[in-house]
């Protein structure tokens, strides 16, 4: 059918004019009969609501689907920065320890006395700020 340019009223979903959807109704009113076009024109109007729910639910789809596939995509970013700043702490971290183990493992007298002097100051402050006898390790009797 032409789509008439000086209509008034158009629907969205068919761009049907109002003089279309009048010519429609007369057809309509002669082939069917004024009896049965009232039930006639109450089940196309409920299946053109059950037409626009289904196809609502199926944009709706859609459209859940494509975030999930977004958040998905965020959710492996995530998790790969979170991998590699974990690998890089780790990383970090042995490179510390390495030090540590350098520099205990080499002959630096003055390293280890000044470790030993450190460990023997943090015992005495303990021992003075405490009200409580101290009592000696397990280890030591």
């Amino acid at each position: 059918m032409p789509v008439l340019k000086n209509s008034l009223v158009k629907n969205d979903m068919f761009d049907i004019s109002f003089m279309e959807l009048l010519v429609i109704s007369i057809v309509a009113l002669i082939v069917i009969g004024p009896e049965r076009l009232p039930a006639v024109s109450r089940t196309l109007g409920h299946l053109y609501g059950r037409c626009r729910n289904f196809v609502y639910s199926v944009k709706t789809d859609i459209h859940n689907e494509i975030r999930m596939e977004e958040l998905k995509k965020i959710q492996s970013s995530v998790q790969d920065t979170a991998q590699s700043i974990e690998n890089s702490v780790r990383q970090g971290i042995n490179q510390v320890e390495n030090t540590i183990s350098d520099s205990k493992s080499s002959e630096n007298p003055s390293l280890n006395l000044s470790t030993s002097q450190l460990h023997n100051e943090y015992q005495q402050s303990t021992s003075s700020t405490s009200e409580s006898p101290h009592v000696p390790d397990k280890d030591k009797q």
